[in-house]
């Protein structure tokens, strides 16, 4: 009886770790249903990446709509202007004033005051953004608060002078309360805000992604640890590094540190909720809808109305207003900011604290081999 040649036993054999391969023709007849396909692209990377892909482009055009809607033409809406005494037609005062509303295009939300002193006690309670006083025969006195927003009173001191121009009455414009040297644009709190509440969430992403074995209050303690010492590097860069602001360091470096505290436990409350897919309402929550109506880049007067009411309730808009009143008018504190940020920071402990066993992360419970006798 005659040998198989030595080359087809090798064919025969596909080497270590690779499967044999199916006798000619047993592929025939077998087909791949669409719901066969389906359930393989389910099982598979493909799915999550494709998701993903979609996700991203959708977010850039988001993001960009976002800030874009925001701040790329910004309208004043009921400006709070302090008015000193009774203006008087006779006296220009009401003409002044609907020329101003003209070139603004808004309505100049007027507030009166018997004296100037009372008025610029209102700019120190940020109740008004303007003072204007007419008087003769020097004219109309405008007196503005870059520190109470700087976008608001450019526009002032643009609009004054040309409608003064226009009706026959001079006018002066000076800065009541201007901005620090190092930050003439008034942009810097709306950076070192920004900064914290990025780096508040993508910290904790970081944490569930390198530490995944901390437990519970080992991932608040670790939170609370790179909060406080990631505020105070934002602050001591910027103030002593940089001399962009002359913050006060103490209260500005626990604003900073509260920030990321409460934008790195949103984001492990959304974790415990909603699993791998917790950057979603994250990033909705904070950047795409939290910065653009914090009132940093564009004073809340200028955003449009409905961003306006709303950004004072998220944690990038109390995070601003907190910095902003604690470096230019630390006199007239506002309980508000801090009772936002305190109480979102108390419901997304609450919330992972009390769903805690649903959250991703975690150590597995330890197992007790029993030893076998003998």
């Amino acid at each position: 009886m005659s040998e198989e040649p030595e080359w087809s036993e090798h064919r025969a054999d596909p080497g270590p770790g690779r499967q044999p391969r199916p006798p000619h023709g047993t592929h025939r007849g077998t087909r791949r249903t669409p719901s066969r396909r389906w359930q393989e692209f389910k099982d598979s990377p493909f799915l999550p990446a494709t998701v993903l892909v979609l996700i991203l482009a959708a977010s850039a055009g988001l993001f960009a709509a976002s800030y874009t809607y925001a701040m790329a033409n910004p309208t004043p809406h009921n400006v709070p202007v302090a008015v000193v005494g009774e203006p008087d037609s006779k006296r220009d005062g009401s003409a002044f004033v609907s020329g101003m509303e003209k070139a603004l295009g808004s309505s100049l939300k007027l507030r009166r005051y018997r004296t100037h002193t009372a008025a610029e006690q209102a700019i120190e309670a940020q109740q008004v953004f303007a003072v204007l006083r007419v008087e003769r025969p020097q004219g109309v006195e405008l007196d503005v608060s870059s520190a109470s927003g700087a976008s608001v009173a450019e526009l002032l001191e643009e609009a004054g002078p040309k409608v003064g121009k226009k009706i026959g009455v001079p006018v002066r414009v000076r800065d009541l309360k201007p901005l620090n040297q190092g930050d003439p644009r008034g942009l810097a709190i709306f950076y070192i805000s920004l900064a914290a509440v990025i780096i508040g969430f993508v910290g904790a992403i970081q944490l569930s992604v390198h530490a995944r074995a901390l437990e519970p209050l080992e991932r608040i303690a670790f939170t609370v640890a790179y909060a406080l010492l990631g505020g105070f590097v934002i602050a001591a860069v910027v103030d002593w590094g940089l001399g962009a602001l002359a913050l006060p360091f103490v209260h500005s470096w626990l604003i900073l540190a509260l920030t990321l505290f409460t934008s790195g436990m949103v984001f492990t409350m959304f974790n415990t909720l909603i699993g791998r897919w917790a950057m979603l309402p994250t990033w909705g929550v904070m950047v795409l809808l939290g910065n653009p109506s914090s009132g940093g880049a564009v004073s809340w007067p200028l955003l449009p109305s409905a961003l306006g009411e709303i950004g004072r309730w998220l944690p990038p808009g109390a995070s601003v207003n907190a910095q902003h009143t604690a470096v230019y008018f630390p006199d007239h504190q506002l309980l508000q900011p801090y009772l936002v940020l305190a109480a979102w920071a108390l419901v997304s402990c609450a919330v992972f604290w009390i769903w805690r066993h649903r959250h991703p992360g975690g150590r597995p419970p330890p197992t007790h081999a029993a030893a076998a006798p003998g």
